[in-house]
């Protein structure tokens, strides 16, 4: 548990997502040096980011569920906020990483954060790109928020809950999301949905739970593209602030410089 701070201030979050670390430092993904953006948007974070309550990844932190990844991984967030907490997406597998960081706090589900609960979830299906909660999350999720019905909820899973305007990213969103969506209608302290997956932001909101996506450390994918097609934005990262209250204060952060990507890649 993490404490609220003793200066009232709200818990301060940063997420990193979809860093796609190959086996061996220097791997690329369509052209990007992907352990070499993980770094730029890791000194961004250490520049603007003194105070860091917790650090969430939320998945595809290994382009092929390798060992070597995670842990390299590891090393490159340490002493990143005062917790961790990790899920795997559609591209990472769980029981390497697992097998990699045996008893690490990091892959534990929950974390309480002041007034606030954060509940990390697993969407990914094997050997598909799409996601869905599996019953065993859906039950695990209603025992979490059952078990502290009086703090706020940030539920975080690594495939998107609703749909993002993008033809080709849009099937691959967690494809029971209605079956996800009546568990949350009986929770009115969950505020947010944050996800990982699409490579570009969002913030917006269903009904009174506000929903985030969030830019890679990585590749960046286009907005609203009918079909697979790389974005030349800059890598990136969100930031959250908690208040107890139940508020969400939240932004996003690019790193400078150049990153040369494969704009023409037809996919990956």
């Amino acid at each position: 548990m993490i404490p609220s701070s003793s200066t009232g201030a709200a818990p301060r979050l940063v997420q990193i997502t979809d860093s796609h670390l190959g086996e061996r430092p220097g791997s690329r993904l369509l052209g990007l040096d992907t352990d070499h953006s993980l770094q730029a948007v890791l000194a961004l974070v250490r520049e603007e980011q003194p105070r860091i309550d917790a650090l969430l990844a939320t998945g595809d932190i290994s382009d092929q569920g390798s060992a070597r990844a995670y842990l390299r991984f590891r090393d490159a967030v340490a002493g990143l906020g005062r917790a961790q907490r990790w899920l795997p997406g559609n591209h990472d597998d769980a029981a390497v990483m697992r097998a990699a960081l045996p008893g690490a706090a990091c892959l534990e589900r929950t974390l309480l954060c002041g007034a606030w609960q954060i509940i990390m979830l697993d969407s990914t299906i094997a050997g598909a790109s799409g996601g869905r909660l599996a019953r065993a999350e859906l039950d695990a999720l209603r025992a979490c928020v059952e078990a502290h019905p009086q703090r706020h909820a940030l539920i975080c899973a690594h495939h998107p809950a609703i749909a993002v305007g993008a033809a080709w990213l849009d099937p691959q969103m967690i494809e029971n999301a209605g079956e996800f969506w009546r568990e949350l209608a009986a929770f009115p302290q969950v505020r947010a949905v944050l996800s990982g997956h699409v490579h570009q932001e969002l913030d917006t909101w269903r009904g009174d739970i506000r929903v985030l996506t969030s830019p890679s450390t990585s590749v960046q994918f286009a907005r609203g593209s009918d079909e697979f097609r790389v974005d030349d934005r800059a890598p990136g990262y969100r930031w959250l602030d908690l208040h107890p209250d139940g508020r969400i204060d939240t932004g996003v952060s690019r790193v400078a410089g150049e990153f040369h990507v494969d704009l023409n890649a037809s996919g990956y």
